[in-house]
This record gives C-alpha cells, sequence and structure tokens, in this order.
C-alpha cells in the first residue's frame, strides 16, 4: 500500500516537473526570438527599450529557475563521477539517496527559508526596476527563486522515493556482487 502510495506521489511530482519543462521550452524559444528581435531593431534601426532588454533578462531567470527541476529529473546535472560511474547500481542508489537526503533538499530548504524576507520585502514594495523605463515585476522575479527552491526539493522527494523503491526491489543478487 505504502509502496503504491509513493509511487503515485513521485508520478505526480514528475508530471508537474513535465509540465514545467515544456513551459521552458517555450520561453526558451520566445527569448530566443525577442533576442532576435532586439538585435534587429538595435542595429537596424537604431531603436531600443530598457524593458524588452530586461524581458530576456527574466526569461532567461525563468528558464534556468523552473527548468532545474526537470534537469535533476532526467539526471542531467553536473556531476563529479570519477567514482560513481564505477560503482555498482546499489551503491549509486545509497549515494543518490545519501545525497539527497543531506545535500539537495537541505541546501534547497535553506535557500528557500533565506529567500523568504527578501521576496517578501520586495512584494511589499512591489518592487520594480531601478532603470528609467525598466519593467515593474522585480518582485514576480524574486519570486521564482522560492519556485525554485520547492521545486527542485519535490523533484528531490520524487528521485528520493524512486530510488528508495529501486533500491528495495534490487534483485538479491546485486547485494552479494558488491561484497566480493
Amino acid at each position: 500500500m505504502f509502496e503504491k502510495y509513493a509511487l503515485g506521489c513521485q508520478q505526480f511530482i514528475d508530471g508537474v516537473h513535465y509540465r514545467l519543462c515544456q513551459l521552458v521550452s517555450w520561453l526558451t524559444l520566445f527569448m530566443v526570438l525577442l533576442t532576435f528581435v532586439i538585435v534587429v531593431l538595435r542595429y537596424g534601426f537604431d531603436l531600443g527599450w530598457i524593458a524588452m532588454q530586461e524581458s530576456v533578462m527574466y526569461l532567461h531567470a525563468m528558464v534556468f529557475l523552473l527548468g532545474a527541476a526537470h534537469t535533476l529529473k532526467v539526471n542531467e546535472h553536473v556531476r563529479v563521477d570519477i567514482f560513481y560511474r564505477k560503482m555498482s547500481e546499489k551503491k549509486r542508489l545509497y549515494v543518490d539517496i545519501g545525497g539527497a537526503l543531506l545535500l539537495l533538499m537541505p541546501v534547497n530548504g535553506f535557500i528557500f527559508v533565506m529567500s523568504f524576507d527578501y521576496v517578501q520585502r520586495s512584494w511589499i514594495l512591489l518592487e520594480s526596476s531601478p532603470e528609467a523605463g525598466g519593467l515593474p515585476l522585480v518582485f514576480l522575479l524574486k519570486t521564482f527563486i522560492l519556485i525554485f527552491a520547492a521545486s527542485m526539493n519535490l523533484q528531490g522527494l520524487a528521485e528520493l522515493i524512486r530510488n528508495t523503491l529501486k533500491l528495495i526491489h534490487l534483485p538479491s543478487n546485486a547485494f552479494t556482487k558488491d561484497c566480493a
């Protein structure tokens, strides 16, 4: 019963991050097209707007902050795997479980807690760009820090569930290979 519930949670979290990944794909395309328009306007027509340039910066931040959890899901994060790649599947699962519990989730919890007041102050002030003609949405941009930390912790939980279930269901001969 617990395994079925845990698997359902893990699949739900993976689904949410898959949809976020689709959004990130569209944001990336929009960012590239907007950058192209900015360059053409700037160098072709000698026109430019601060808000337009800031919007590319906002999109860039959103792509990275929203896409990080999906990157974790598909195991594409940067990893120093000098030892990891030579480990057995069982040892890799233990490393991944330990990494999620001891590094990933505590660090993202810390980021969330430490950023909360920072984001809250920005919302209270309805903080906007310090540049004349800039976007009045800095408070929304800063909110993505909290979304990042929460989504990374959610995906960390999904990875923890996935790896624990894999460890439970490893064939018994996988455990004897490590001892030899």
